[in-house]
Order: C-alpha cells, then sequence, then structure tokens
C-alpha cells in the first residue's frame, strides 16, 4: 500500500537567513514533516499561493495539515484588532481559507493544528477570542511551549483518536470564541477553553489547539494518514479493475 500525499501549509517570511543568505524564505518548522513521515505518509509543503489555485493543488493530496503561526486577521470574522494580537499574513489567510474551502469540498481529510484549528473555525462562520492567559509557556518566556491536559468529549472523532485525558505541549493566546455552524467542540482544557473542533457528519476534519508535531504522541498525525489512506486507495472489484470512486469523508469513529 502507498504512502497516502499530505500537504502541510508554511509560513512566508521577508527575510530568512541560513549560511551566508538572507532572503525571503518559505519556513516551516521540521516537527511537521518528520510527525507525517513518522505516521505513515508523504510530506509535500504548501506555500502560499493564488487562493484560486487552491482546488488544484488539494485535488493532488489525499490529505491536508494547517500549520501554526500567526494570529488570524480579526476582520475575517468582523473583529476589531485587538492590540494584542499580531501582525496580518493576509497571503497566508487567503491562501489557507481556500485550502480548507477545497478539502471540505472535496472530501479530503484535514488536520489543523492551533492557528489551523482557529482558521477552521473562522472558515466557517465562527470567531476568536483575541487574547487569553495561561496557554502559553511558563509566564515571561518566549518561544518555550507550555502543558496542559485535554478531555475529549466522548462520542466524537476527537474521542476515537485520544479517548483519555492526555497533557499536550501548548502555545497560543487566541482560541475559538463562537464556534461555527457544522462544528463541534470536541476536547477541552481544564479552564473550559476549547481544545479540538470537528466537522458533524462523517467527513474527517479534526482541528487541535496544542501542537502535536512537538510530541511523541503521533495519534492525530497517524489518524490523519490513515482516514487519508482509505480515501487515496480505489477499490478493486473481483476481476482486478477500478472500481467506481466510494463516498469520501467516511472517518473512524463517526457517530451513527
Amino acid at each position: 500500500m502507498s504512502e497516502p500525499l499530505i500537504g502541510v501549509t508554511t509560513y512566508l517570511e521577508p527575510e530568512a537567513r541560513w549560511g551566508v543568505w538572507e532572503l525571503p524564505a518559505t519556513l516551516l518548522p521540521a516537527a511537521y514533516p518528520r510527525m507525517i513521515q513518522r505516521s505513515g505518509g508523504l510530506a509535500a509543503l504548501l506555500p502560499p499561493d493564488a487562493p484560486e489555485r487552491a482546488a488544484t493543488a488539494v485535488s493532488r493530496l489525499d490529505g491536508l495539515v494547517l500549520a501554526g503561526g500567526a494570529d488570524v486577521e480579526p476582520g475575517l470574522y468582523g473583529a476589531e484588532r485587538d492590540f494584542r494580537t499580531g501582525p496580518p499574513v493576509q497571503e497566508r489567510d487567503a491562501w489557507e481559507l481556500a485550502l480548507i474551502r477545497a478539502a471540505l469540498e472535496s472530501g479530503t481529510p484535514l488536520l489543523g493544528i492551533c492557528r489551523g484549528m482557529q482558521l477552521l473555525n473562522v472558515a466557517l462562520g465562527g470567531t476568536l477570542t483575541q487574547h487569553i492567559d495561561g496557554h502559553t509557556g511558563p509566564l515571561g518566556t518566549a518561544g518555550v511551549l507550555g502543558t496542559h491536559p485535554v478531555i475529549p468529549v466522548p462520542g466524537t472523532l476527537c474521542a476515537s483518536v485520544i479517548a483519555e485525558e492526555t497533557p499536550v505541549p501548548t502555545y497560543h493566546h487566541q482560541c475559538v470564541e463562537r464556534l461555527a455552524p457544522g462544528l463541534v467542540a470536541s476536547a477541552h482544557a481544564a479552564d473550559g477553553t476549547v481544545e479540538a473542533i470537528e466537522l458533524e457528519g462523517p467527513q474527517w476534519a479534526l482541528g487541535v489547539q496544542w501542537h502535536p508535531e512537538m510530541s511523541d504522541d503521533l495519534r492525530p498525525a497517524q489518524a490523519l494518514v490513515r482516514a487519508s489512506t482509505a480515501r487515496s486507495v480505489p477499490a478493486r472489484t473481483p476481476s482486478g479493475s477500478i472500481a467506481p470512486p466510494r463516498p469520501t469523508g467516511v472517518r473512524e469513529g463517526s457517530r451513527s
């Protein structure tokens, strides 16, 4: 069985330095592709591009990961900018919103991580709280992840992936405020913060507020790879010919 091809979104930075070079660069922490590779998939990086090309990109993928990163532009969900919200990344917002919509339309399995979960909520009409405390690293530090437990909601896709209360690596200051129509909250932190969201119905689409790529717990990525593998392998008739495509989006642990 061939490994599914999983696209992973990236940063686009105006200036980065490596060796003697200092140039604009497409960036992604190596932990993301390594997570996909360790989970049995092939990773393909998806730098920001013209939104109208998103459907073509998604059509060549078996699964999609929306990586973490900068704050989502508040105007996308009708809010004024909080002074603690980071600078806009409009090119990335537009590209990733188009990727989300293409993945949902095509039934392509999707995993949103941190910003990716927040953007999934915004794409479907939800809003964000622009600042909360207590979900980054130790007070007064930057770039150091914190850890706290998340509690899955029984009967959800998230609970089929991670059944028990689990400590997770975390670094974020924004979170879901109003959940979008068609989404359900499927895990929470002890303070009530929504830590996972997913689509109602059979399509495999999961967002997690934490950073699974920064831990040894591969279960979210492994579940994505399994869903992507099931979608990418065509059924065969007894004679060996390719059967008509199966309905997309049927996921493990879906509610009946």
